[in-house]
């Protein structure tokens, strides 16, 4: 069975795993009080070229989400966000869990416009009543979108300013940061996001590591007390150096940049393989997520042999899907892939 169902279906790579194994009988601090936390996080400021910014290490991208958004808000104040964003979508209500109204502005193929965020803040200020209303409190974007679409310096920069004019924060979601890092469409270096963005995190769980994200406050605006707040939420790893080690490792030798601009080439070739095979994509994706529309026929005909996301209807006939590579997706398994297409029209 071939599988590109989503980027997170292996376990970690082998450097991780070598490394946790070295380090196995250590006894080092607890509660990311260790070495190996303050090795990755230094090395992570120097990678985002911000040496006064603050690192914590969470387990996963809802937690990380949940617990950034909730401690950064006000009890009174939403978050603005795509209507296909993550946190308004797939989370399970987790912000709306913690008290804080999802606040939604259009989506363009998974990105928001400046435009539109810019409206429902003159909106909400201008109406007489609008302390009987959620405050909008912070600006949440994901980089890659959940379309596998990027936003361009410019578009950052533009919502950036908005968001400053407001004196609210940016937060971008970088569950997939890697693979829009190295995407061939980009623009946006990780010193650019550092430098715009008030605060965002770096993916791990989707980029070789076992589970793990790095939230990154870039302005000395960590909350307050966060070691505390990140308790109350249940999501403090006593074990914290599992987290500390694994980005260690990533970020030693370019190893997250590389194993990322790994899945972008098998990306740029699955693509190319079902445009030359005469496949419709519903849009253009430049990073490891591809959407591609297939007639109802043709998923019977690929179920049992290869998984791959329903993402959405087209019409009774045919169904927009997702095919995803990863850091660790095999060249052979793309070829595979193309071979089985093949067999499909004989």
């Amino acid at each position: 069975m071939l599988s590109f169902a989503c980027d997170y279906l292996e376990g970690a790579h082998e450097k991780i795993l070598q490394r946790l194994i070295e380090t196995n009988y250590e006894k080092v601090p607890g509660y990311s009080a260790d070495k190996y936390c303050e090795s990755a996080n230094e090395r992570i400021k120097q990678a985002c070229e911000c040496p006064a910014a603050e690192v914590y290490f969470l387990v996963g991208g809802t937690q990380t989400n949940a617990i950034v958004i909730d401690t950064m808000l006000q009890r009174y104040e939403g978050v603005i966000a795509a209507t296909t964003g993550h946190v308004n979508v797939h989370e399970a209500g987790a912000i709306e869990h913690a008290g804080h109204k999802v606040l939604t502005v259009p989506s363009y193929q998974g990105k928001m416009k400046a435009a539109d965020v810019r409206s429902l803040l003159q909106g909400f200020w201008q109406d007489g009543s609008h302390e009987h209303m959620v405050y909008p409190g912070m600006v949440y974007l994901s980089h890659p979108t959940e379309y596998g679409t990027l936003y361009s310096k410019q578009e950052l920069t533009d919502i950036a300013e908005v968001c400053h004019e407001y004196q609210i924060p940016l937060y971008l979601d970088g569950a997939r940061l890697g693979y829009g890092l190295m995407s061939k469409s980009t623009d946006l270096t990780l010193a650019d996001i550092a430098r715009i963005c008030d605060v965002f995190y770096i993916g791990g769980t989707k980029v070789g590591a076992l589970c793990g994200e790095a939230a990154v406050f870039t302005k000395q605006n960590m909350p307050k007390h966060f070691n505390t707040l990140v308790k109350q939420h249940g999501a403090m790893l006593a074990k914290g150096r599992l987290l500390g080690i694994q980005f260690d490792t990533l970020f030693t030798d370019n190893l997250y940049f590389e194993i990322a601009a790994h899945a972008i080439r098998m990306a740029e070739k699955l693509k190319a393989g079902f445009k030359e095979r005469g496949y419709s994509f519903h849009l253009d994706s430049p990073t490891n997520q591809q959407f591609i529309i297939l007639s109802n026929e043709q998923i019977e005909k690929l179920s049992g042999k290869v998984t791959f996301e329903f993402w959405e209807p087209v019409d009774e006939t045919h169904q927009v899907v997702r095919f995803a590579t990863s850091w660790a997706t095999r060249e052979e398994d793309v070829d595979a892939l193309m071979a089985l297409l093949d067999e499909l029209v004989n």
